[in-house]
């Protein structure tokens, strides 16, 4: 039976591509990229998280790496398809030190196959692998041996040492999703850790929010490493529900975890190459001393609450909605909640349900992606039970994702945004017509490509919009608080609102503060800007790096990394930061290509 056309097209240029890397001929591998073309590497190549953007890019990249890398065995896996004149593989390839993964995307130009945006990504480090499957540990020894310790004693033997006679090679600091699916994977890699959390049970950082926070992502985006939620889990989850998850993960992960325990300061000590951490446990001050150290505190900063006149003379409750109790503290009271983003929609519904007056204060333009629309138009494809009829789970989705260059995803996210505008249209003329601002990104790609881009202002609508479009929720927009009274809050437009609870759903800061507060404003500086593209759209300034900025991979400060993102960010990207710190742990050579140009915050 002949194979595909499409299989054949693959095959050929993998055949061909291969010929060239072993032939050493950088020019013959550059000119199979077309004039568009886009190569991102997940550290396969680059011991890096960056992407080549033309084929001159490409042919530095090579002429710098080919040698060390010493690609080979590039093999289809599966069939390749073809839809819309672009033929799409997966494939499989190794190098010197790794086996990968890859997704290929071949569009024709002048009659030839040329690559249009590729996918290189490390699945494992030879001779490192995972314990899992065929690697994993005997878990007992049979037969009759003296003294012998159970598991129990023995994890307790490990935690009683961990971070006083031994000391982990890997300190993370904050042990969210972000922190505990790292550490989850470092377990696998055999790689001593340790992480540390203010809280005092992992998933307080979820159940300490606003009673009614739930997740706005659909539960196929957001499984942890190894463990996908159980198939009954709803939909979207109840933040308390989560909290409970993570504190089993933690459990069943064996996750080294020190809870109640607040990181002071962190200082590189150059002669003896290692971190000296200051925490304070039980009272006591500790100081670990491990070789990496990784800032996982999510994809913010401090809570921004606005400095406001007269906000000392209020005689009711004012305070950020990462603090707010709940809609039962506000029964009876008139509340203004100023902001319009998810916390704020989510805060404000609660507060209608329970019958409490509230009115939101709108500064600036929202976009608002109603759940139903967003899941079926933007994710449906990848994370959803369709996709997963269709042989799509959320590891081949993860990088199918990922495969899309930062340069061109919001070509395909437009669209998206149009189609959802066409079907929503009677939800946003009636929003619109209360009043609410409206926008879908500085260029109509809508909510995820905000969120990269460090801009403010969405709303995965899950029922707010409509008590805001039927005036259920109260608003004034294109206003903000000129100024608090001791009952009332002024608004720039003049008017007041009676008020005896302020929220300020105003967001937070850069992560660029952990940096300061923890290590130093001069390592914060030395590293730059965290998070964004360098798009230059409102919050983004350029340059344009295209890849998000010091995430996941390495940064000018050598042995600190920062880790962050949502669940799905979390889970995806803990692997290729597992593997570039096992592999200095190791001993493996990384020199790192294509790190980014300084932007210093001052």
């Amino acid at each position: 039976m002949s194979e595909s056309p499409a299989n054949t097209v693959a095959r050929d240029w993998l055949a061909a591509f291969d010929a060239a890397l072993t032939a050493r001929n950088l020019d013959a591998a550059a000119a199979l990229f077309g004039a568009e073309c886009y190569w991102r590497d997940l550290i396969s190549f680059t011991w890096n998280i960056c992407t080549q953007e033309s084929p001159a890019q490409v042919r530095a990249m090579l002429a710098a790496r080919l040698d060390d890398v010493a690609p080979s065995n590039w093999q289809l896996e599966g069939d390749a398809s073809e839809a819309g004149g672009v033929t799409e593989a997966w494939f499989t390839f190794e190098t010197r030190v790794s086996r990968g993964r890859g997704l290929l995307r071949l569009k024709d130009e002048n009659g030839q196959p040329r690559a249009w945006t590729l996918l290189t990504s490390m699945v494992e480090l030879k001779g490192h692998e995972e314990k899992t499957g065929e690697h994993r540990v005997a878990g007992a020894e049979h037969g009759v041996h003296k003294h012998r310790k159970s598991w129990s004693e023995l994890k307790a033997e490990e935690a009683a040492h961990l971070g006083r006679s031994v000391q982990p090679e890997v300190v993370i600091i904050g042990g969210g999703q972000g922190g505990i699916a790292l550490a989850a994977r470092l377990r696998r890699l055999g790689v001593s850790h340790l992480v540390i959390e203010k809280n005092a049970r992992p998933g307080d950082s979820w159940r300490n929010r606003y009673k009614s926070l739930c997740l706005h992502d659909p539960v196929w985006y957001d499984h942890l490493p190894y463990l996908p939620f159980p198939n009954d889990w709803p939909v979207f989850a109840p933040k308390d529900k989560i909290g409970d998850w993570l504190e089993a993960y933690v459990k069943i992960m064996e996750v080294n975890y020190w809870g109640s325990t607040l990181a002071r300061g962190c200082r590189y000590d150059e002669a003896a190459q290692r971190w000296d951490v200051s925490v304070e446990r039980d009272g006591q001050t500790v100081v670990l001393h491990p070789r990496e150290l990784v800032i996982a505190l999510g994809v913010s900063g401090y809570a921004n609450v606005p400095k406001i006149p007269g906000a000392e003379t209020f005689e009711g409750d004012q305070h950020h909605s990462s603090r707010h109790p709940g809609p039962e503290a506000c029964q009876g009271k008139k509340v203004v909640v100023l902001g319009s983003n998810n916390s704020a929609h989510d805060i404000c519904a609660a507060l209608w349900e329970n019958d409490v007056d509230v009115t939101m204060v709108q500064r600036s333009s929202t976009h608002i992606a109603p759940s139903a629309a967003l899941m079926e138009l933007a994710l449906g494809g990848l994370y959803s039970e369709q996709a997963m009829k269709n042989g799509i789970d959320h590891h081949k989705a993860d990088l199918i994702f990922a495969s899309v260059p930062y340069k061109i995803m919001h070509t395909f996210h437009i669209p998206v945004y149009e189609e959802m505008k066409r079907r929503e249209a009677d939800l946003y003329g009636r929003l619109e017509q209360a009043g609410f601002m409206l926008d879908f990104g500085a260029d109509g790609s809508g909510l995820f490509m905000k969120y990269l881009r460090r801009g403010s202002g969405y709303y995965i609508d899950v029922g707010a919009s409509e008590l805001v479009a039927n005036g259920s929720i109260k608003l004034k927009s294109r206003v903000n608080i000129e100024r608090i009274n001791p009952k009332s809050v002024t608004l720039t437009d003049g008017s007041e609102l009676p008020c005896d609870v302020l929220v300020f759903a105003t967001g937070f800061g850069s992560m660029n503060q952990w940096l300061d507060d923890l290590i130093s404003p001069e390592v914060a500086d030395r590293i730059g800007k965290v998070w964004g593209l360098g798009s230059d759209t409102p919050k983004d300034p350029g340059p344009w790096e295209g890849e998000l900025r010091n995430m996941w991979k390495p940064t000018q400060v050598p042995h600190l990394w920062i880790h962050g993102g949502n669940l799905h960010q979390s889970r995806h990207y803990s692997q290729f930061l597992s593997l570039q710190l096992k592999a200095r742990l190791a001993g493996i050579p990384t020199p790192v290509y294509g790190q980014a140009e300084v932007h210093h915050l001052r």
